[in-house]
């Protein structure tokens, strides 16, 4: 198993996304500090994954976004990753909030689609947290995409039709994400989206917009700048 605690050579950096930073900032800059009094000092990596991080070697990136964890780990030398959610699960630091066994059902996002480590990382959060997770029939593997990855291959309208596709293969009306693209997602599929960090924090998931166009432009621009 992964551990979540810096050994003397490796470099532990946090790196909240891009799409977190949009999203809440104040909660990024929430979990920053939480890794750093409990974990030892880090930075927040605020590169975006698609661009090169130039870490040192043997640097390991704490993501919250199952992008950055995919890029990270596999797209530069000398890199690795660990989800925010199997470092809190493999740890004793966190006061868990109590859902009294809240029925909720979950979306596992595309990009760790094949991680089992962090598939079941956040299964064991949500036990935690006392939420009764209700399976979908497309689960872990077998997941299918929140219906966002299409957007820009295919008009607005009909990204918003799969979106609610994907909203009607869930079984109850929360849907656990940790993806913040899922977030808006499933605001446009008509249920009520929680987000994991959220979830952790005891906070509501409601983005600030939940226009494609809008949310997509404003995530491209933020990029393009780191």
């Amino acid at each position: 198993m992964t551990s979540g605690i810096k050994s003397k050579k490796e470099n532990l950096v946090f790196a909240p996304g891009c799409a977190l930073m949009l999203y809440k900032p104040e909660l990024a800059a929430k979990i920053h500090q939480m890794l750093i009094d409990n974990l030892g000092e880090m930075d927040m990596l605020l590169t975006c994954c698609q661009h090169d991080p130039k870490l040192p070697e043997n640097s390991k990136v704490i993501n919250v976004c199952p992008g950055c964890d995919k890029r990270f780990g596999k797209d530069f030398k000398g890199v690795s990753t660990i989800s925010l959610w199997e470092i809190i699960n493999e740890n004793s630091f966190f006061d868990y909030p109590d859902y009294k066994g809240r029925s909720m059902s979950i979306i596992d996002a595309c990009p760790t689609r094949d991680e089992d480590r962090v598939q079941n990382a956040i299964r064991d959060l949500l036990f935690k947290m006392n939420i009764t997770l209700v399976e979908p029939k497309n689960t872990k593997k077998e997941s299918t995409c929140c219906g966002d990855v299409y957007y820009g291959s295919m008009p607005t309208v009909k990204v918003k039709e799969l979106m609610v596709e994907k909203a009607l293969e869930m079984p109850v009306n929360d849907i656990v994400v940790h993806c913040v693209f899922c977030i808006v997602a499933i605001c446009n599929g008509g249920k009520n989206p929680k987000y994991m960090a959220d979830l952790l924090f005891n906070e509501d998931s409601i983005p600030k917009t939940i226009d494609l166009d809008e949310w997509h432009k404003e995530l491209a621009d933020y990029i393009d700048k780191h």
